[in-house]
């Protein structure tokens, strides 16, 4: 395994490789970019089919945390970390608390939180053996609702570029993937009119929104194919592909899922083929936004965190009005305005 030859290899500052026998742990923590300060960002547990898939993972998320928490004005630089492993099978307090030791050999490099198949009861497990965690219990707590948030104002952002309202009100959405944050977002747009065709691997994840929400469920398969106003992947990323961009009707694109774009040469596709897109980093930042409110000398504030997060909205009319005067993708914007907050500072 060659990481410097990488496609996704972007110049990180460490990629470590954790291992300990005891508890079974293999990981990967990949430390992006410190220039605005400490790398933050969550750690995934997933069942990576091989150790290439884990390390390209946590390379491009890494770097999209970077991006993130300097579009979201964070003093926050970008990292990310992997277990290798399925969530059902190799969670243990022995497995957890191995992992915060790794973190406390960083020394403060990389702060670790909360993400997909992690909870906040497992990063309480790594507190006992470090505190270079985020997101705790008493604390910022769970970010999902705020990361749902976000997105829900980045959705009425896109409306309101588009079709000139925020009104949500029959809007037709596509809601790929039904995690924690995905489910707080369908209740936004459910409470806000829309109509929501949902999907998921998950059968009770399906149910429990089609049951609280009207929802209409559909196949893993058929979520690109319906006609609908907007698609939102909430799920694992690279669902923009060459495969579903043929398929997918939505004029807008605009979901909680990281990376999902599948390569960079997709976003001008669709920018070409009339698709609005909501670039990743940036309408999902609540999250990381509610957690750097755990930091703030005065005291964490779930008032302040909701103020921030709500600049999402802002942040996205600036790279859609930039993108359609410029005539370049969505996400290629982004990525100009978060390398000069990197170069120039907050």
């Amino acid at each position: 395994m060659a990481v410097f030859n990488q496609v996704d290899f972007d110049n990180h500052e460490q990629v470590v490789f954790c291992s300990d026998k005891e508890s079974g742990l293999r990981a990967i923590i990949a430390v992006h970019n410190t220039n605005l300060g400490p790398a933050v960002g969550g750690c995934r547990m997933w069942d990576y089919v091989s150790d290439d898939d884990a390390v390209v993972d946590a390379l491009r998320l890494s770097k999209g945390m970077t991006y993130k928490n300097a579009v979201a004005r964070l003093p926050f630089g970008g990292g990310k970390s992997v277990i290798i492993g399925n969530a059902k099978e190799i969670k243990s307090e022995q497995l957890f608390r191995a992992f915060g030791r790794q973190l406390e050999r960083l020394n403060g490099s990389y702060y670790s939180a909360e993400d997909v198949n992690i909870t906040c009861g497992d990063v309480a497990i790594m507190n006992k053996e470090t505190n270079y965690v985020l997101g705790l219990e008493g604390k910022s707590g769970n970010p999902s609702p705020f990361t749902a948030y976000g997105t829900f104002l980045g959705i009425k952002a896109a409306l309101q570029h588009q079709r000139g309202h925020q009104d949500l009100t029959g809007i037709k959405v596509a809601v790929q993937g039904l995690g924690a944050v995905a489910y707080s977002l369908c209740k936004y747009l459910y409470e806000a009119g829309a109509t929501l065709f949902v999907t998921d691997i998950n059968q009770a994840a399906i149910d429990r929104v089609v049951n609280d929400f009207a929802a209409t469920s559909v196949s893993i398969d058929e979520i690109y194919d319906l006609d609908v106003d907007v698609y939102a992947p909430c799920a694992l990323g690279a669902t923009v592909n060459d495969a579903t961009i043929a398929r997918i009707k939505a004029t807008i694109i605009a979901g909680c899922a990281n990376n999902q774009l599948a390569e960079s040469r997709h976003g001008e596709i669709i920018r070409k083929k009339g698709i609005l897109y909501a670039p990743d980093y940036v309408i999902n930042a609540g999250g990381i936004i509610n957690v750097y409110y755990e930091t703030a000398p005065e005291g964490y504030s779930a008032e302040a965190s909701n103020k921030h997060v709500e600049g999402i909205f802002n942040t996205l009319t600036e790279i859609f009005a930039r993108s359609e005067k410029e005539q370049k993708s969505t996400h290629l914007i982004a990525d100009e305005l978060a390398q000069e907050i990197i170069k120039n500072g907050l």
